[in-house]
């Protein structure tokens, strides 16, 4: 009967070490921590991580990151989720500030900002008086429901009896 080829416990750990402290630690440092000789460590490192030298270490590895990437992973929903109990959180405490940021970033997760770079090529000051006007003129008409913008009624404004633009008032 064959033995099955098994990953020895210096491997395990080298691939545990190196997935769990990635950009932490480097692939000769997790190779030493694993027990494998300073001098010899980086090749070792380098053979280790390899398919073709050792594929069960390789496939060790790549289970490991899988598992890792599953339970880290953000989801719309989870990250939509969590901007919404960081809001709830700074509501309570009355961080204001942080509630209206957490609320912004749920905003922009869910697509409802827009973030719009304007890139100008040549100097300004290589510009005519009258070309600059021009160019300014077209940005703004270009962007003018954005900087006009909708007007709000003041009951969407409020929060548990607190008007959000009288406290954004205050903090300015």
């Amino acid at each position: 009967m064959v033995a099955m080829p098994h990953l020895t416990e210096k491997q395990r750990k080298f691939a545990e070490l190196l997935v769990y402290n990635e950009g932490r630690m480097t692939p000769t440092e997790c190779a030493i921590e694993a027990g494998y000789a300073k001098g010899s460590a980086y090749s070792e490192a380098s053979r280790l991580k390899n398919a073709n030298n050792y594929p069960l270490v390789a496939k060790y590895i790549g289970e490991l990151r899988e598992e890792a990437r599953k339970k880290y992973e953000v989801s719309f929903e989870s990250h939509v989720a969590e901007l919404g109990k960081i809001r709830q959180e700074a509501l309570k405490k009355g961080a204001f500030s942080a509630a209206a940021n957490a609320e912004v970033a749920r905003g922009k997760a869910a697509g409802l900002y827009i973030e719009q770079r304007i890139s100008i090529s040549g100097k300004l000051e290589d510009m005519s008086m009258e070309a600059l006007e021009a160019k300014m003129k077209k940005i703004y008409d270009d962007n003018k429901v954005i900087i006009e913008g909708e007007k709000i009624e003041d009951e969407t404004l409020e929060y548990n009896g607190v008007k959000i633009k009288d406290v954004l008032n205050e903090e300015s």
